[in-house]
């Protein structure tokens, strides 16, 4: 390639002697390090996709060379402009290209500092019109570069929860798409036109809109917000555990998804995550930390995101996470997905007797939501029984299903004595409440912003800024009361409390207990089915079933104006 343009700069530009020498390595020094950049970035796709040792060295060297060249071009734009013929598009390529090494570090990482590096620069190029010129080459293959482009901005831009942009972004695409079909006639135009109406699905999956005094939407944001947590108060006897690793996975018919995150997926990895902070954008190494520089503590959980994994690729994660499990931590696993229901009865009782959840959907035998085997005398390959966990208890491990099926994991066992915790949801809802469920679980949507849950349930479909503040700080103390009752119980599992010392553990199992004593609650929540449940069992006097808390959130929907919604006298009906 280095002779190449080489070559084209001697017929552009007269005789080879004619180009001054510094000018000639100029150019050669651009393509070696275009060459490299190019070499690096394929190379990535090559690392493995688990384990959180082997791609750091990997990583840093790819930034390094995309900076070099990054600074490269800056440098020396006029020579490489005139010898060369760089187009504002190949600049926009390699801004793109650092946009994307900059989420996939946050994937690697969790840092969710990263994502806003790499809306700075997928920012950048729609600023400076870089990709504006594609559309008057012949080129298809250079307008779906562009298409691509817009659909990686989007999805950091959802995840930045920068809804206002993803709209302009969507109009965007929407044109570009529609000029890109026009123009080349191709066969893509069904699945470009797919994306668009994922992403349109995804804005709109939130069941309640927050509204400002002029009508605009509110955007909330769900991750861990310095007051987010209840605080624990001095006396409090908590485990020292830090949540270290988790697993989303998601595997749900119908439900509402973009590139490969499900809105129930997307709704989780927002639960286990700090709010951004803004990294000093050092362009000498972007993203890395200098091996000496250890951070202090780990911002968030280390993740792994499965969208509709096999069951060898589930395991080979779960090992890596397992294997990599610093000492006094916690793995989490969460599990969106469809239930997997025993077929005929059985004689014994055991951890594969149950049924459990499908994490991966062979089409011949989906119908609905429950899948039942035509060949009676096999189990599901590709469903997750809680035998299935069963090794990875010999450490500290909390789980979360989501699932029609999710009783199936009431039937535990601990063998090892590690602290261990499950999560459950209801499963079955009311049919008076309107089905949601393609725009994601009620139960995860509890977990991740409770507010917006307890004004679905209770009928409300918008609300002002203003109430929507006053229910948050209501909230907080309603959590601050949770928190109490979890560490003054005096028949609670300890399971519980060991993992209580974690912030993103105790604000999950302040929200699970706040669902379900909602639910319990509720006049339409009639029947057992309808509530979540815990393995080991919440003590539901001192808890979910608490006359404290339920006082609470009778107070809460009186606020809202919903009271008639709610039981009043719900120690009665039981």
């Amino acid at each position: 390639r280095t002779e190449l343009a080489l070559k084209e700069i001697m017929s552009s530009g007269g005789a080879e002697d004619d180009i001054p020498q510094a000018e000639r390595k100029t150019v050669t020094d651009f393509c070696y390090l275009l060459d490299k950049s190019k070499q690096l970035f394929n190379g990535l796709r090559d690392l493995p996709q688990y384990g959180q040792k082997q791609w750091q060295s990997y990583f840093g060297r790819t930034f390094d060379v995309y900076t070099k060249l990054w600074k490269f071009q800056q440098q020396h734009r006029q020579v490489l402009d005139n010898r060369y013929g760089l187009k504002r598009w190949q600049i926009g390529e390699i801004a793109s290209k650092i946009g994307q090494l900059y989420y996939h570090y946050y994937l690697r990482t969790s840092e969710t500092s990263y994502l806003n590096e790499a809306f700075s620069f997928y920012s950048a190029i729609r600023q400076r019109s870089y990709y504006s010129q594609v559309n008057k080459e012949d080129r298809p293959e250079l307008v779906v570069k562009k298409l691509r482009y817009y659909a990686r901005f989007i999805v950091v831009c959802l995840l930045l929860n920068k809804m206002d942009v993803v709209k302009d972004l969507v109009k965007e695409l929407s044109d570009e798409i529609e000029d890109y079909t026009h123009r080349f006639n191709t066969e893509d135009q069904v699945e470009w036109n797919l994306v668009l109406q994922e992403v349109a699905a995804f804005i709109e999956a939130d069941p309640v809109m927050v509204l400002n005094d002029d009508n605009t939407i509110v955007i909330t944001s769900n991750r861990l917000s310095e007051t987010g947590a209840p605080l624990l108060e001095q006396g409090m006897i908590v485990g020292q555990l830090a949540l270290a690793d988790a697993l989303i996975i998601g595997n749900c018919n119908n439900q509402v998804k973009f590139s490969e995150l499900t809105i129930d997926m997307f709704r989780m990895l927002q639960a286990l995550e700090r709010e951004p902070m803004n990294l000093a954008s050092q362009m000498n190494k972007p993203g890395m930390q200098e091996s000496t520089e250890k951070p202090a503590r780990r911002e968030n959980p280390h993740k792994y995101l499965l969208y509709k994994p096999t069951f060898s690729q589930l395991y080979t994660f779960l090992a890596a996470s397992f294997k990599e499990l610093p000492a006094n931590s916690v793995l989490l696993i969460y599990l969106s997905a469809t239930g997997v229901f025993p077929s005929g009865r059985s004689d014994s009782e055991g951890p594969y007797d149950f049924g459990g959840v499908l994490t991966n959907s062979n089409r011949d035998i989906i119908n609905g939501d429950a899948i039942h085997k035509r060949n009676q005398s096999y189990k599901e390959m590709h469903c997750l029984h809680p035998g299935d966990l069963y090794p990875f208890t010999r450490k500290p491990l909390f789980i979360i299903v989501d699932s029609s099926n999710s009783v199936a994991y009431k039937n535990f066992t601990n063998l090892f004595g590690q602290p261990l915790v499950c999560l459950l949801s209801p499963t079955a809802y009311p049919k008076a409440l309107q089905d949601q469920s393609q725009r994601g679980s009620l139960f995860t949507l509890f977990l991740n912003n409770p507010l917006m849950a307890f004004l679905f349930v209770s009928g409300l479909s918008s609300m002002r800024r203003g109430l929507w503040e006053k229910c948050q700080d209501y909230l907080r103390k309603i959590n601050r009361d949770i928190a109490q009752l979890l560490t003054h119980s005096r028949s609670i599992d300890q399971s519980f409390l060991q993992f209580f010392g974690d912030e993103f553990l105790r604000l999950l199992l302040t929200r699970f207990i706040f669902c379900s004593a909602t639910m319990r609650m509720h006049k339409i929540f009639r029947e057992t089915r309808n509530y979540p449940e815990s393995y080991p069992q919440l003590p539901r006097d001192e808890t979910v079933e608490n006359p404290h808390l339920q006082k609470h959130i009778l107070e809460l929907a009186s606020i809202l104006d919903v009271r008639n919604v709610f039981l009043e006298n719900t120690l009665d009906d039981y």
